[in-house]
């Protein structure tokens, strides 16, 4: 699966740190949010690129789109809670997402590099730390 890496504002993990208890309920909504942005991101510009600009009639399933999601929020090794976006494995017909992925993403002999998941993440950043911040500042009225 690939992997991006977005660093939190400090005035966002200030408002983090004044959830006390609540921390392990409401960070991974707000995370998951924040992964739904960038899921309709990389989504959208795989849409863009998948089939397009072929020598040859295109042989798209639809497979790899439809496998694209976000997992459930989570806390890693070092104690930091995050969400991936990526493709669930297997396809059906063997072949790996990530493997696919990685062709149009970067290309391969005879076949141009197609990127979506680099504009996808630089494109999204803004967004989702915004749709987090509102999540944040929703559940912290909750509380």
């Amino acid at each position: 699966m690939a992997k991006a890496s977005i660093k939190m504002p400090d005035d966002f993990l200030l408002k983090v740190s004044s959830l006390a208890g609540k921390t392990d309920e409401i960070i991974p909504r707000v995370l998951q949010e924040g992964g739904e942005v960038v899921k309709t991101r990389v989504k959208s510009n795989l849409e863009a690129v998948v089939g397009k600009n072929l020598k040859e009639d295109p042989r798209s399933t639809g497979e790899l789109i439809n496998a694209l999601g976000v997992t459930p929020a989570g806390v890693d090794r070092k104690g930091e809670y995050n969400v991936k976006v990526g493709f669930d494995e297997p396809r059906r017909d063997g072949v790996s997402n990530a493997k696919l992925a990685n062709i149009l993403e970067h290309g391969k002999s005879g076949q141009p590099p197609k990127p979506f998941l680099r504009p996808a993440r630089n494109s999204s950043r803004k967004p989702a730390i915004e749709v987090m911040k509102q999540k944040l500042d929703e559940e912290i009225r909750k509380l």
